[in-house]
């Protein structure tokens, strides 16, 4: 068996292991049979590659879903390809569409819950991982292609910046783009959710634990003073074309006032 991957949360580990953290913290879950694994190799022989258009953005993920199931994006810039969260399944599918669109310089991730296979990636395309510092803790598979970040914002190549707003986890990330009308690439630090018109925020969304009242605040701040229409969640179609910025003023302060009138 290849390096162990974590069948619930997808987090691929430097070595064979019976416990994962991820789903043992209070934000994840270990299974009632117990905890499961697989590997990269067993992936590929039960899933295929999925590619597909998100609001102008490419979509990468595997069919059928695996984990928690969130896709990947590839966010091209002048400056070179970006690949924004990561997806546990990688094949050479993958790698050579992504090639012909001119590869990558470089991988940012979200939040823990999607670090996942990021070394395997790092290694195809031969570039380094942006991960908050503040989440170090929650690598399963250390390497020299992890480049640990710190403060409010980094910015990667010119017009992305990673943004820390702390929601989900300490080092809970954003990307902004500014090209265009400006795009916001959250992953489930922030939440799009079905009616598309909201927003959420939570520290655990399985286990139904809202966000702390302060951090939102903070976020909501830091949001405000960024220039973005459309805005791109975790999975499949979960896409705010138009009105993000507005949206998401508008669904912080809902929530603020339902969290502060308890």
């Amino acid at each position: 068996m290849g390096l162990p991957i974590c069948a619930t949360c997808g987090m691929q580990y430097a070595e064979a292991r019976e416990d994962c953290p991820i789903c043992e913290d209070e934000r994840q879950w270990v299974p009632r049979e117990g905890q499961q694994w697989t590997d990269l190799d067993s992936l590929r022989a039960e899933r295929s590659a999925a590619l597909r258009d998100e609001g102008g953005v490419l979509g990468i993920g595997c069919e059928p879903k695996f984990a928690i199931g969130q896709r990947a994006l590839l966010v091209r810039t002048d400056a070179g390809n970006v690949l924004w969260d990561c997806t546990a399944y990688l094949d050479d599918e993958i790698i050579s569409a992504i090639d012909d669109l001119g590869g990558l310089v470089g991988i940012a991730i979200s939040h823990p819950h999607y670090y996942t296979t990021m070394i395997e990636w790092a290694r195809a395309f031969d570039v380094p991982i942006h991960l908050h510092e503040a989440d170090r803790q929650w690598v399963g598979r250390p390497d020299p292609a992890i480049r640990f970040w710190s403060g409010t914002t980094h910015e990667i190549v010119p017009g992305l910046t990673l943004i820390n707003l702390g929601v989900h986890f300490a080092g809970g990330t954003v990307l902004h783009s500014a090209a265009g009308r400006g795009s916001l690439f959250t992953g489930d630090i922030v939440q799009v959710i079905p009616d598309r018109a909201h927003v959420g925020f939570m520290y655990s969304y399985p286990n139904l634990i809202p966000e702390r009242p302060s951090v939102v605040q903070r976020a909501a701040e830091l949001l405000d003073e960024l220039a973005f229409d459309s805005l791109h969640g975790a999975w499949w179609d979960t896409v705010i074309p138009t009105g993000a910025h507005e949206i998401v003023q508008r669904s912080a302060a809902r929530y603020l006032r339902f969290v502060r009138e308890a």
